[in-house]
């Protein structure tokens, strides 16, 4: 079963080929085109295109390795003038590349499925939590219409984050280790939950025994394992920004791995809660101006009618700088770590530390892409067939989470494509998860079901009565701005469910023992 689910999930993956795609298929052609081109010391020099080559070298060899199969269906497409170049052929090549790479996605969930502890035996497949994990993994609404689609490379490199799970999962440390250090030189956005992996390993690998009481026994430290860990993170670092350290062009990388210049939203405003914290600075502007608490000449115009704008420059509440949003993001993460540390659970405590420090970035991050979600919606798949409470959240997180990318397929033929699929796939969790459950109470309360309930009227307003209205040509960004605020509302509540859960699951533990 698990490879007819691959497979049909490849062929509807082949389907997509013709669709829409967004910029970031010419920013990967152009990734191509410079890493084929250009010399080593120039790939992080080059600005031709707007769209230059801003993730970790490992991701810059990978497309140099693409571009040398890349030649045979298209050389046009490997020459950087070539700006927003698209044949047939390189259309057909750069899709067929994702699907391909999608391989290593199928291994890891395949991985994934082994990890599973098979407590609850069913007589019918589709009731196995391994199918179900599988299902939920490999037809990921999310995953399916920002790789296929908008055109990104996620899947092998979620893949790679999964098998890592699964390795440390299997007490494969060493393997799990090494396979994420290798993903953070892939693409530097999984340092947001590299602190679920350091404090992981640290208790579980370096210290190799525990008290009684389950707490460390800190005799039991191995400096061995320590060396053993330090040595493939420097392996692996060594490997990847090596050359550059030599060539003296580190800083020139790591600026334009990290760039604070861009503002604190992006251009569609991420469903976090810099969302909630600009509409509300939005809605005290407006109250402000009816009241005359406010100089209407001293407010500059963009920030009322321009809409989501990536420069958001606050009216009344403080403009937030990158500072601040850091000490936001290490505050957030900080318990979920501390309980890792201190009250262990094995893998199943990793998971929840690791989704969490997802959501926290997601949550207070600078600059944070709406996709970043999909970080902690997939490995909450692994907790959501564990227990209830974690099927009931995982169930908001990804409803609210997988609607809020909507707005990335904007064009009328992919409508009718991003309803069905998220319709399909939400039908799918829903019954698959309540029938794994169903001696336990409801997933959902009436509340929560009502407010996922009302994302259908949402996206009625949105795609079919807000453009036959008047305001369509004065507030286009309505639509964005409604989606993005009421989708934060959802993944707010999710992460603070997570957190109730997780910390007084843990407390309820202590006293049980």
């Amino acid at each position: 079963w698990f490879r007819a689910l691959a497979l049909g999930v490849s062929f509807l993956k082949c389907l997509l080929i013709p669709a829409y795609y967004s910029t970031d298929f010419e920013v990967h052609r152009n990734w191509l085109a410079i890493t084929h081109n250009l010399p080593l010391s120039q790939w992080y020099y080059e600005a031709t295109s707007e769209w230059t080559l801003d993730y970790p070298p490992f991701f810059a060899w990978f497309e140099y390795v693409l571009s040398h199969i890349a030649k045979y269906f298209d050389p046009q497409m490997l020459v950087v003038e070539n700006l927003n170049y698209t044949s047939r052929a390189t259309i057909f090549f750069q899709r067929l590349s994702v699907i391909f790479t999608d391989t290593l996605f199928i291994y890891a969930v395949h991985e994934c499925c082994r990890c599973i502890n098979g407590k609850r035996a069913a007589k019918d497949i589709l009731e196995k939590p391994t199918f179900i994990l599988a299902v939920l993994l490999l037809w990921n609404f999310g995953l399916l219409i920002v790789d296929h689609i908008h055109f990104q490379y996620n899947g092998f490199l979620f893949g790679l984050m999964l098998l890592s799970v699964a390795r440390l999962c299997q007490k494969r440390y060493l393997e799990g280790a090494f396979l994420f250090a290798v993903l953070l030189h892939f693409k530097h956005i999984y340092v947001y939950v590299a602190p679920a992996y350091g404090i992981y390993l640290l208790r579980s690998y370096c210290f190799t025994a525990n008290n009684a009481d389950g707490s460390l026994k800190w005799r039991s430290f191995s400096f061995l394992h320590v060396t053993l860990l330090g040595l493939i993170v420097c392996l692996v670092s060594a490997l990847s920004l090596g050359p550059f350290l030599v060539l003296g062009q580190l800083p020139q990388v790591i600026s334009r791995l990290f760039p604070f210049k861009r503002g604190l939203c992006h251009a569609y405003w991420a469903p976090n809660f810099w969302a909630l914290y600009n509409a509300m600075d939005k809605a005290l502007t407006i109250l402000g101006l009816k009241c005359n608490f406010l100089d209407g000449t001293k407010i500059p115009k963009a920030s009322m009618t321009g809409g989501l704008v990536q420069e958001f420059q606050h009216t009344v509440l403080p403009s937030v700088t990158p500072l601040a949003t850091l000490i936001c993001t290490f505050i957030a993460i900080l318990p979920s770590v501390f309980c890792l540390w201190f009250k262990p659970q094995g893998p199943r405590g990793f998971l929840q530390c690791l989704v969490l420090c997802a959501l926290s970035s997601f949550m207070f991050g600078w600059h944070v892409h709406e996709k970043a979600i999909l970080l902690a919606i997939l490995p909450l798949s692994l907790l959501s067939i564990q227990k209830a409470k974690d099927a009931g959240i995982y169930l908001i997180l990804a409803t609210t989470g997988h609607f809020s990318l909507f707005p990335l397929l904007f064009t009328t033929p992919e409508l009718p494509i991003k309803i069905l699929l998220m319709l399909l796939f939400t039908v799918y969790s829903f019954s698959s998860l309540k029938s794994l459950f169903r001696r336990e109470k409801p997933l959902l309360n009436w509340l929560e079901t009502i407010y996922l309930i009302q994302l259908v009227p949402l996206e009625i307003f949105c795609e079919i009565i807000f453009p036959l209205t008047p305001w369509k040509r004065h507030f286009p960004f309505v639509p964005l701005l409604l989606i993005s605020v009421y989708c934060a509302l959802g993944i707010t509540y999710a992460w603070l469910k997570l957190y109730i859960s997780v910390l007084t699951e843990r407390t309820v533990r202590q006293k049980a023992e």
